[in-house]
């Protein structure tokens, strides 16, 4: 057990706190102006500071609406209308942070704590891969036990239990910041995105809710993105708590990070994450956030950051109710979790007692998988497991070069098409599969016959209906 060497030597925060400030205090309702910006985003241009600042602070009801309908034409131009589907796996809540929002917080005396055993993994992902899910992201608490060669273990066990027809084919990373060497290791493991949360990038407030432990040093994990790409990890997800301080604040900062590692890498995040906190067991704090935001200012939010950054994917979990799920996945939402479970070992246990004693957070959406590709099918979207941008190298600055350009969407929609086929085979319920099938024909319906990719999309799906899995452009 041993700790990652903390330097911040030389270090200075890139997130300028007095110019955000100023920024937020500038205000328009000129049509005119805010039309040019939204016209600009649809140019697949990212925003500056001043811009997305000018977004979020439109308070009118017609503007805010506007926003809105660039946010949704801008989505469907660079991703068309598939959504990633994925699950929480969470393999330990053991934590030596006392982070004041968390139920995983060292002092929590209601925390049931467990780490599960690789053979308890290995029937966490047997149970997902029956439901059909394919993508993962593994969470762990920060603490000494959860290593570098810790969580390069169970991700190579996670690539390697297979159950039936189903495998997990590409596994993300929510765990503490590492030093280089600790990314070099994890990277070696095969992981997809490794993602951190600043959580809050308010220093004053930051200092404020992380009182003690690693979690403390604001600028030790301001900096984790940089030391991940210095170990070779060019795919990374980035994302603020909303509730810790002012959502406009955080939806600045997380522009202001994002053009440090463009300006410093040539590459910004891969997604972004924006979980607003929803209470925790033991954890009083989480009941009453200091700057919760209305459902209309989060959903503008979510709009203004799809407008700002337009070739990120952008994650929206299962915290949040199914209404406002689905409402947000029109206006930038990329990824959404579904049939999800997030205590400790809780898939095994089917025992909402015991999953709760062992969870960070309380979640509000708990639709099967099934029920969430159904519906989804049904509101005109595309389900997706796709990993093929991933596997075959289009990641980082080669995802840029097909993302910015939106030629994302020409690999993506057949490849989501693909996947959602598997799924009918394998897993769908019978109402899902008809609404499923329907989905799929109206996607290849709106795929011209001038796409060079359709005829070979069209063999696949053959080959898919003969049993043949994994196939991808």
């Amino acid at each position: 057990m041993k700790l990652p060497k903390i330097d911040v030597s030389g270090l200075k925060s890139f997130i300028p706190e007095q110019e955000i400030h100023a920024l937020l205090e500038q205000t328009t309702e000129d049509k005119s102006q805010i039309r040019e910006i939204i016209a600009k985003s649809l140019s697949k241009q990212r925003l500056e500071p001043k811009e997305m600042a000018l977004l979020l602070n439109v308070h009118t009801p017609e503007l805010r609406a506007e926003i809105k309908a660039g946010a949704k034409e801008l989505k469907k131009l660079i991703y068309g209308n598939r959504i990633v589907l994925f699950a929480p796996l969470y393999v330990g809540n053991l934590c030596i942070n006392d982070c004041s929002y968390c139920g995983f917080r060292r002092s929590n005396a209601s925390q049931v704590r467990k780490t599960l055993s690789l053979q308890e993994l290995e029937q966490e992902v047997r149970i997902l891969e029956n439901h059909g899910h394919k993508r993962l992201i593994m969470v762990y608490g920060e603490h000494p036990l959860y290593t570098p060669e810790f969580i390069a273990e169970t991700v190579k066990k996670v690539y390697a239990t297979k159950e039936g027809k189903g495998e997990i084919r590409r596994v993300n990373i929510n765990a503490a910041p590492l030093d280089v060497e600790g990314f070099r290791t994890v990277k070696a493991a095969g992981i997809g995105t490794y993602q951190i949360f600043q959580e809050t990038y308010h220093e004053p407030t930051y200092k404020s809710v992380h009182p003690s432990g690693l979690k403390a040093n604001y600028l030790w994990r301001l900096y984790a993105f940089d030391r991940a790409f210095e170990a070779g990890i060019d795919d990374v997800g980035m994302g603020a708590l909303i509730g810790l301080y002012d959502y406009r604040y955080e939806a600045l900062s997380m522009l202001y990070h994002t053009i440090h590692l463009e300006e410093k890498f040539g590459v910004g995040p891969h997604t972004i994450s924006f979980p607003r906190i929803e209470p925790a067991i033991g954890t009083d704090y989480a009941n009453h956030p200091p700057y919760a935001p209305s459902d209309e200012d989060f959903m503008h939010m979510i709009a203004c950051i799809r407008l700002s950054i337009p070739y990120t994917g952008m994650i929206l979990t299962a915290r949040e109710p199914v209404a406002l799920r689905n409402e947000a996945i029109s206006y930038g939402v990329s990824q959404i979790d579904a049939g999800s479970d997030i205590g400790v070992g809780a898939y095994a246990l089917h025992n909402a007692a015991d999953s709760a004693a062992k969870s960070q957070f309380v979640l509000s959406d708990n639709r099967s998988l099934d029920k969430v590709i159904g519906e989804l099918c049904e509101a005109g979207f595309l389900p997706s497991f796709c990993t093929g941008c991933y596997r075959l190298g289009r990641t980082g600055e080669h995802f840029m070069e097909f993302a910015i350009p939106g030629f994302v969407k020409r690999f993506c929609t057949p490849n989501a098409i693909l996947t959602l086929s598997e799924y009918v085979q394998d897993y769908a319920s019978e109402d899902t599969k008809q609404k499923a099938l329907q989905a799929i024909k109206r996607e290849l319906e709106q795929m011209p016959e001038s796409n060079p990719l359709k005829e070979k999309l069209l063999q696949k799906l053959v080959s898919v209906q003969k049993g043949e899995r994994d196939l991808f452009f």
